[in-house]
């Protein structure tokens, strides 16, 4: 009985941990909201209101080639998919200055 009562807190403690750690570093925080994702025919992307509209959104393959960048953006926009192969893409929102200030991914099927 001991061993079961250890083995639930421990495995508890690591959900909490667990749980604060994506609560703090999640989507909760991030600039741009991504979805759906996967996805197949586009993209939509959620810009925060507070976001500066000179940042640039560039989009690279997996082998690390830049297949797309987005400018002037306002706070909701959609990429089309059309020309994208299937496969993982990252992102990443720069500034003015060329300054990375957020990356992230996402999955295109087809």
């Amino acid at each position: 009985m001991k061993r079961f009562f250890l083995i639930s807190i421990l495995f508890f403690g690591l959900g909490i941990y667990s749980y604060a750690q994506n609560k703090t570093f999640g989507e909760t925080n991030r600039i741009v909201k991504l979805y759906p994702n996967p996805a197949s025919t586009f993209i939509n992307l959620d810009f925060q209101k507070n976001f500066d509209p000179t940042s640039v959104l560039v989009v690279y393959n997996f082998m690390g080639r830049k297949v797309f960048e987005f400018r002037n953006t306002s706070y909701r926009n959609n990429i089309n998919l059309s020309n994208f192969y299937r496969g993982v893409y990252i992102y990443q929102l720069r500034d003015k200055n060329g300054a990375v200030i957020e990356s992230g991914k996402f999955q295109v099927l087809k």
